[in-house]
């Protein structure tokens, strides 16, 4: 009997390490994937397409972390969480690219230098 309550002993504590472990490099990818989105923002100089790439990544790297986090923990909230993030995701894009489709056809070019010129 106390062979058994041992290895259980172990088995627990080599699934929680290796959950563990899982969860930290998960974790780690969600992180990088928001700082690359970040850097996009920060870096960008006159593109407004990359812009809304750049915002689209930081969403995905935070909706990212909410899953990683809703798996480890055994919760729903992080995945409805996620659910949210992704529907504010995709209207942001829907949105930006229809005010981008217009300043397009009023200007002649998408560049953010000539948006600062705009009224109202």
């Amino acid at each position: 009997m106390l062979w058994i309550g041992n290895n259980f002993l172990y088995n627990i504590s080599f699934f929680i390490n290796y959950s563990m472990g899982l969860f930290i490099s998960e974790l780690l990818y969600a992180q990088a994937v928001f700082f690359c989105g970040f850097l996009g923002l920060a870096f960008n100089t006159g593109n407004v397409i990359t812009l809304l790439m750049a915002l689209e990544l930081l969403l995905a790297g935070a909706s990212f972390s909410f899953l990683i986090a809703s798996y480890v923990t055994d919760d729903i909230v992080g995945e409805i969480f996620s659910i949210f993030i992704l529907t504010v995701a995709a209207s942001e894009s829907a949105i930006g690219l229809a005010m981008l489709v217009v300043y397009y056809k009023l200007s002649g070019t998408i560049e953010i230098d000539r948006m600062i010129l705009l009224r109202g």
